[in-house]
């Protein structure tokens, strides 16, 4: 999962193609917690492409997109916005997987 650089980039992968914002944080424990299967995530769904978002340095951006609780994941194709899996809530393998299911 690439990491984001800057928020012009953010708004080229929101703008193109099928890409899915995960928002998380260094101190955050349930983030790391999730970290070891994101890579089969991301291998199951391919078609997205993924992007880290620390929290911490995106504070505006997550406030521009209501996201108050961490780990949390928007999904966007071609700048509209496909569903999100925000809350402040531990997330499964299968949580997150159905989440991404039903965007299709």
């Amino acid at each position: 999962m690439k990491n984001l650089e800057s928020m012009e980039q953010f708004e080229q992968l929101k703008d193109q193609g099928k890409t899915i914002f995960m928002f998380s944080a260094g101190w955050c424990p349930d983030c790391r917690v999730i970290e070891p299967i994101l890579p089969e995530i991301e291998a199951k769904f391919n078609e997205y492409t993924f992007v880290h978002i620390d929290r911490d340095d995106y504070i505006d951006l997550c406030q521009q997109l209501d996201v108050f609780g961490i780990p949390s994941f928007i999904a966007f194709e071609d700048g509209n916005e496909l569903g999100r899996f925000v809350s402040k809530d531990r997330k499964t393998q299968e949580e997150i997987e159905q989440f991404i299911k039903g965007l299709k």
